[in-house]
């Protein structure tokens, strides 16, 4: 067979009759023209508010879901076609006298005469208790004047009808939706006890038996961390792009490599102790991802500028040439170990960061050099009813002893932050910008905690990772002990030291 029959062979096979969609823009406007929630359509569809959030910012479902969303989308417009078309039919009624939309049934003579509720001038008749001319003629020939404060209901063939949706939602200045106001941010209250529920379901599903419920939730732990966000979005001020383009700088150079992000991770150990020996007490850090959820994360899709400067109001990532840094044989590096110098991509927080060290209440750097940046409006906020409602139920647990929902929580909060990436474990939310970005909240979260045992007297030996803080000193003076989200607790003591220039391995496990 020659190359041009194989490709008549392909294309004679191949089927031309997927359902086609409307742009991810229309699609959105159709269902808010119908005044319907993501929520409600993705109940009707068996999916995700999340998904559907993703298709109407430019994802294409596929198979059966396809052909039912187009069925709702075809749906729609029929409706709203109709109705525009009813509304326009209804004005032209309108501009007909007076006199033929009256009926005996709803108009009567006044005794006395009244302002009319169109001009304020004297009107003998009334239509449906509300007084007004019969003959526009005699509402035109006086200049209108305000209608009194008593009548708020206009006559029915006056009433202001809603103009057909237009497709283009209101936006602030920065890029970001506004919700229409009447929308009302849900109150904690209001959110169903979802981890409880779930939990309650496993150990009764699996009679009691803790390890076997305790597996079965950390199995589902992604789907139901994303079914607890979409509740405490409901209300939310802010539509998030669950599926955004992204930069070059957040894909991977290749299938098993990093993309082009610095998160600045810490791996840091002091070099050198002062003579003698040392207790040195390894602090962890409780709920170090749990924690990062609240920091400015960005919207909608990122936008790139350039110039050394930064607008606090967005969130991203950008090209920096770092500062020196003096400190190292006290203090780690914010930026973390780097083996190379010159620039490199940071996120927000760890810009935050350096630019907070380096002002004038520490003075520890030079301000860093921003080159370039991938930013969008951003909120501290976000996820912050997420991180309640996760915090709530951890604390809940830890006070009654509840290891399973313990477990649960835990698995919750550090699946989300590690799938938000292109995983194939989460095909909801695709932000790999805010991955990084809350990894790297959780390493300046530690950074300061090193920086404020410093500043206390204490000696920092030791800073790796997200919640591991290696210290000699009385902590206790310093840090809360306990296993809440603000305090620490201690995961090992060891002592080191009894010559200067002691470089400082923990031995075995107190890593």
């Amino acid at each position: 067979m020659s190359n041009f029959q194989a490709v008549d062979a392909l294309l004679a096979s191949a089927s031309s009759d997927r359902t086609p969609l409307p742009p991810a823009q229309e699609r959105r406007r159709l269902r808010e023209g119908l005044n319907l929630t993501r929520a409600q359509l993705a109940q009707a569809l068996k999916v995700s508010p999340s998904t559907v959030g993703g298709w109407e910012a430019g994802r294409d479902p596929s198979g059966e879901v396809r052909e039912a969303y187009a069925y709702f989308l075809d749906g729609a417009r029929t409706k709203l076609d109709a109705t525009t078309a009813a509304a326009v039919a209804s004005e032209a009624m309108d501009d007909k006298p007076a006199e033929a939309e009256q009926t005996a049934d709803d108009t009567d003579a006044l005794a006395v005469a009244q302002p009319c509720v169109l001009c304020g001038q004297p009107a003998r008749h009334q239509v449906e208790g509300f007084p007004q001319h019969l003959n526009p003629g005699e509402c035109t020939a006086a200049a209108p004047v305000p209608v009194p404060a008593r009548a708020e209901k206009p006559a029915p063939h006056t009433a202001p009808r809603q103009s057909a949706p237009t497709g283009k939602p209101a936006r602030a200045a920065s890029g970001v939706k506004v919700v229409p106001v009447g929308r009302r941010v849900q109150a904690a209250s209001d959110t169903p006890d979802l981890i409880g529920s779930a939990v309650a379901a496993a150990l009764a599903e699996h009679a009691g038996d803790v390890e076997a419920a305790t597996a079965a939730l950390i199995k589902r732990a992604i789907p139901d961390a994303m079914a607890l966000l979409d509740h405490t979005r409901k209300g939310g001020r802010y539509d998030v792009v669950a599926h955004p383009w992204l930069p070059d700088i957040l894909r991977k150079q290749t299938a098993r490599g990093a993309d082009q992000v610095w998160e600045a991770r810490p791996k840091w150990s002091r070099p050198e102790l002062p003579p003698g020996e040392h207790e040195i007490t390894a602090l962890d850090i409780n709920g170090a991802y749990l924690s990062a959820l609240k920091t400015h994360l960005p919207l909608g899709q990122l936008e790139h500028s350039t110039g050394n400067h930064h607008d606090r109001r967005r969130a991203g990532l950008h090209l920096i040439t770092p500062p020196a840094w003096d400190h190292e044989t006290v203090l780690p590096n914010p930026v973390g170990n780097r083996d190379e110098p010159g620039p490199l991509w940071v996120t927000e927080p760890t810009l935050r960061l350096l630019l907070r060290v380096s002002g004038p209440k520490y003075g520890l750097c030079d301000p860093p050099e921003i080159h370039e940046s991938w930013t969008s409006g951003a909120t501290e906020g976000l996820l912050e009813k997420f991180r309640i409602a996760l915090k709530d139920a951890r604390d809940r647990a830890i006070a009654e002893g509840d290891e399973v929902t313990l477990e649960y929580v835990k698995a919750m909060y550090s699946k989300f932050v590690s799938t938000l990436g292109e995983s194939n474990y989460n095909r909801e939310l695709y932000r790999t910008d805010w991955m990084h970005l809350i990894r790297s909240q959780a390493f300046a979260n530690l950074w300061w905690k090193a920086h404020r045992a410093y500043d206390e007297g204490l000696l920092v030996v030791r800073a790796m990772g997200t919640d591991e803080l290696h210290v000699a000193g009385d902590w206790r003076a310093v840090f809360p002990e306990g296993r809440g989200v603000t305090e620490v607790k201690v995961k090992d003591t060891y002592s080191v030291g009894t010559d200067p220039g002691t470089v400082n391995e923990p031995p075995e496990g107190a890593s």
